[in-house]
């Protein structure tokens, strides 16, 4: 953790502008401004968010009671149907983050929450059965686990997604909520933007992030519950990653995961070069092939790779003529360790795959006296965590990297800053768009209306005019009431709608729904929530 006077320092030469999100959340040495220890990792928005306590009151009321039946809890609909709708209807949907990164949890917690890419669609699916979720995404690496809802009730909705965390990676949820980050809809969406962005990362405007948000919007293509607001959300996160970085430089020199870890290895390698050294690297997906790059970039010349088949390994050994890329089988690891100094691991295995007995057989390394060294980068972890009491091992993970990533700490702060103007403003764009759906369901249940005004007057015509009206007769009239709505409807269609960012015209959009909603007596709040649920329902009963 930083130094609260070196904290202050840094947070006295910037502007009197309101701290930004992702730097209260920079990692400990890149930290610009204290953070409060009574919050424990906790940070909650501000506005019309519930008062929750650093030690989720939201969610522990209820804690002792995890095994209630599903089918015992009223259903929205039928709460709905009992109480005052005005009452219930009164809170709008909420925007919500809730979740674990690095910068509030070990690994040894993360791990157990960690979703392999191919489970995210079903994850979509299982929290968008909970009664108060709407829609859904998830954003699973190996620094961070985060869900992203649209919530018809931010208490409700916050209590649901974290007992199903509990319950889906037995963790107690008093733990859970000592390590939980916790946002609501500004907040949120900043702090997903400042993700893609890289400024929440381990290492500052590392790229592998932003392809990981691409993968979510992926993943999420046809799911139910991946939908409007979640879907523009996190394609509004993926404009900004690619603007910020296009914009500040902020990728330039720096490091990501991958290469962190190699420098790390560089450093605790007595010789400091990997020319002579036995490198073993465990796993050829997207984080080993750019450990190995990154090896080569380092003066590697030979390496073994191990990997469960070798199409992956053929593919990078084309792309690296100049160095020998060794192939062998997961089932000669243990073998191919014996000859290796340095192991690095990357797998999406959920179990270790290295212990701390078959690691005690291993011989001693080839050179002096040192102890072998594994750095593993995996998330669950591929090394487990009692190697390290062994005098034949060192073992590191990824949440020491921070030695590494302490370098050139100010020059990375200042495009940091550069990075929140940027972020500031897609963030009112994206505002201003969420605001704007508001006005949908009043231009609908309005139209509606008048729809049925136009055809009921019509038919009292038709019906004086008697039966001697002839087909083109007909369609005149109702051409001539149609051309009639449309014009009537297009002044307070316009007044419905704002382009562009202007906060004053927004607000008079607003103030204009509301008023026709009054006029009319149009009830979409109500209406709104009865769709949202019955949608709900629909989904339960497929």
């Amino acid at each position: 953790m930083a130094a609260a006077s070196s904290s202050s320092a840094a947070t006295a030469s910037l502007p009197s502008l309101r701290t930004p999100a992702s730097l209260r959340r920079l990692p400990s040495q890149l930290s610009l401004f204290p953070k409060p220890s009574s919050i424990a990792g906790l940070r909650l928005s501000g506005g019309s968010a519930p008062s929750l306590n650093p030690r989720c009151d939201a969610v522990s009321q209820q804690n002792g009671n995890l095994s209630k039946p599903i089918s015992s809890v009223p259903s929205p609909l039928e709460l709905l149907k009992s109480s005052a709708a005005n009452r219930y209807t009164k809170e709008k949907s909420s925007i919500i983050a809730i979740g674990l990164n690095i910068h509030t949890a070990p690994v040894e917690i993360r791990e157990k929450l960690a979703i392999p890419e191919a489970q995210w669609p079903q994850v979509i699916t299982e929290l968008c059965a909970l009664n108060h979720i709407e829609e859904a995404a998830v954003l699973s690496t190996c620094n961070r686990m985060e869900i992203y809802v649209v919530a018809l009730s931010q208490h409700r909705g916050v209590k649901e997604v974290t007992d199903w965390m509990s319950k889906t990676s037995g963790i107690p949820i008093p733990e859970l909520c000592k390590h939980q980050v916790l946002l609501y809809n500004k907040d949120a969406t900043q702090h997903l933007f400042e993700v893609a962005a890289g400024l929440d990362s381990l290492v500052l405007g590392e790229g592998q992030i932003l392809a990981q948000v691409k993968q979510v919007v992926k993943a999420g293509q046809g799911v139910a519950g991946f939908d409007r607001k979640i879907s523009g959300l996190f394609k509004q996160a993926i404009s900004v990653g690619k603007r910020v970085r296009s914009e500040t430089n902020i990728s330039s020199g720096s490091v990501s995961v991958s290469s962190a870890a190699v420098e790390l290895g560089l450093m605790k390698l007595s010789e400091s070069s990997y020319a002579d050294a036995g490198v073993l690297v465990i796993g050829a997906g997207k984080m080993g092939k750019l450990v190995i790059k990154h090896l080569v970039a380092k003066g590697c010349k030979k390496m073994v790779v191990v990997n469960r088949t070798g199409e992956k390994v053929n593919v990078i050994r084309k792309e690296l003529k100049d160095v020998e890329v060794v192939y062998r089988p997961l089932s000669e690891m243990l073998e191919c360790a014996a000859a290796a100094d340095v192991i690095f691991t990357s797998t999406a295995s959920e179990s270790p795959l290295f212990t701390k007995e078959n690691v005690h057989m291993l011989p001693p390394v080839s050179q002096g006296e040192r102890r072998r060294l594994f750095i593993d980068i995996s998330v669950p972890r591929n090394v487990e965590p009692s190697v390290s009491d062994l005098d034949n091992a060192l073992l590191y993970n990824v949440d020491d990297l921070l030695e590494v990533v302490v370098a050139n700490k100010e020059d990375r702060l200042q495009k940091a800053r550069e990075a929140q103007a940027i972020i500031l403003e897609e963030l009112n764009k994206f505002e201003a768009w969420i605001d704007s759906l508001e006005t949908v369901p009043t231009i609908k249940k309005f139209r509606a209306y008048v729809e049925r005004v136009r055809a009921s007057e019509m038919d009292k015509c038709l019906s004086k005019m008697g039966n001697d009206i002839s087909k083109e007769q007909k369609e005149a009239i109702s051409a001539l009431s149609m051309g009639i709505v449309n014009k009537l409807l297009h002044g307070p269609m316009q007044h419905l709608r704002c382009d562009g960012n202007d906060n004053r015209c927004l607000n008079e959009v607003l103030e204009n729904m509301r008023a026709l909603n009054r006029m009319y007596d149009l009830e979409t709040e109500i209406s709104v929530m009865e769709e949202k649920i019955r949608v709900k329902m629909g989904r339960s009963q497929k």
